[in-house]
């Protein structure tokens, strides 16, 4: 699956946050988990309906924007 199709912006959802496939969960809170120390195996238990390849695409999506930032 395209990182466009797992990573969702809906103007009512989360405040227009980018999303992981439509559910309330954000990409920002994605990386807090990551970043506080918590493993993907952490995550995935406590979010059965993410998948590996959903914190994949957090990590390339934040990636993405960050490069972004550079160039401007």
């Amino acid at each position: 699956m395209e990182k466009q199709q797992i990573i969702t912006i809906e103007p009512g959802k989360r405040g227009g946050k980018p999303c992981i496939r439509g559910l309330r969960i954000t990409v920002y809170d994605i990386l807090e988990y990551l970043a506080s120390g918590m493993t993907q195996e952490q995550i995935l238990k406590d979010f059965p309906d993410l998948t590996a390849e959903d914190i994949r695409a957090c990590l390339s999506y934040a990636a993405d924007r960050e490069r972004q930032s550079l160039v401007k």
